[in-house]
C-alpha cells in the first residue's frame, strides 16, 4: 500500500489531528505491521479481514481513534480525554503501599480504619503518612508519563498495539493466553523495536487484580464472561476502554453498575461500534 492512501484512510478516525509529533511516523510502522500480519495470518487465525485497506480501516482506524479519545495530545485543545473524576496512578500509587493493611502507610485511612489518635503512636504514624504521601505524589507523577496498559485478549495485537504507537510513553502489557498469537505479538514486537512492552501467555483471571490504569477490550468471545474479568483487573481511579457493538452497551453496564460511564461514542464508518468507556471509583 502506498503511504498516501494509508493516511487518506485513516483520516476519518484521526480527525485532521496530524499535528502530534509522533503520527506521520505512524505509516511506516503500520506497512510493517500489515505484513507481518498478512504473512502469519496465511499459518494462523489472526484475522477473518484479508483486504489490506479494510485492516488499515477496521483493525488500525478503530484502534488510533481509542488511542486519540484515551491519550489526547496536548496541542489539540479541542479533543478532550475520557478520563476519570481526580484520576490518579492507583497502580503506582499501589506499588509503594503495598498491602495497606501490612504496611499502614495512610495517615487518613489509617485514621478511619483504626480509630486511634493518641499521642506519641498518633505523631509517628503522622510522620510516616506525610513522608509516604509525598513519596507517593512523586509516583503519581511518574505514572501520568508512565500510565499502565492493559490488552486484554489482545489477539492480532488491536488495540493494544497501535495505542503504543500512538502514545509510546505507556507501559502495555499483551495478555494472550494462545501461544501461537502471543507468539505473533512478540514478533510485532521486535519488528516495530517497541520498549516497554509484556507479552503476558496467560489467562486474565490468573493476573493480579486491580493494577492497571487503563484495560482495553475488543472483538473477545464469551463477552459476558471476560467483561467482569477485565474490570477486575482495573485499578481504583482506573478507566476500562470497551470496543462493542451498541447492542453490547446495556449489558456492559447493568454487569457493572459500580463503573461511572462516559456516554458512549460512535466509531467512524461504522454502524454499531462504539467505544464505551468507564471508570472504577476509587472505592472500589
Amino acid at each position: 500500500m502506498h503511504p498516501a492512501r494509508i493516511a487518506e484512510l485513516l483520516e476519518p478516525f484521526l480527525n485532521g489531528q496530524d499535528q502530534r509529533p509522533n503520527t506521520k511516523h505512524l505509516i511506516p510502522h503500520i506497512l510493517t505491521y500489515i505484513d507481518l500480519l498478512r504473512r502469519w495470518n496465511a499459518r494462523i487465525n489472526l484475522t477473518a479481514i484479508r483486504d489490506p485497506e479494510e485492516i488499515v480501516t477496521r483493525h488500525f482506524g478503530e484502534s488510533l481513534f481509542t488511542a486519540r479519545r484515551l491519550f489526547p495530545s496536548s496541542t489539540n485543545a479541542g479533543t478532550a480525554a475520557l478520563g476519570c473524576p481526580a484520576e490518579r496512578s492507583a497502580a503506582a500509587v499501589r506499588s509503594l503501599q503495598g498491602d495497606r493493611k501490612e504496611h499502614g502507610f495512610s495517615f487518613h485511612l489509617a485514621l478511619s480504619e483504626r480509630g486511634e489518635s493518641k499521642g506519641a503512636d498518633l505523631a509517628a504514624l503522622r510522620d510516616g503518612a506525610l513522608a509516604a504521601e509525598g513519596n507517593a505524589e512523586d509516583l503519581r507523577a511518574n505514572a501520568q508519563h508512565h500510565p499502565t496498559v492493559a490488552d486484554l485478549g489482545s489477539g492480532a495485537g488491536f488495540p493494544g498495539i497501535p495505542i503504543k504507537l500512538w502514545a509510546p510513553n505507556i507501559s502495555l502489557t499483551l495478555i494472550e493466553s494462545n501461544r501461537k498469537k502471543a507468539a505473533f505479538l512478540r514478533e510485532v514486537v521486535r519488528a516495530l523495536t517497541l520498549t516497554n512492552v509484556n507479552v503476558q501467555t496467560a489467562r486474565a483471571e490468573t493476573l493480579p487484580a486491580g493494577v492497571f490504569d487503563l484495560v482495553t477490550l475488543r472483538a473477545v468471545e464469551r463477552f459476558s464472561t471476560i467483561l467482569p474479568i477485565a474490570a477486575n483487573l482495573v485499578a481504583p481511579a482506573g478507566r476500562l476502554a470497551l470496543l462493542i457493538g451498541t447492542a453490547q452497551l446495556a449489558q456492559a453496564q447493568s454487569a457493572l453498575p459500580y463503573f461511572l460511564w462516559h456516554a458512549p461514542e460512535p466509531i467512524p464508518l461504522s454502524k454499531s461500534r462504539i467505544l464505551a468507556v468507564c471508570c472504577r471509583p476509587s472505592g472500589h
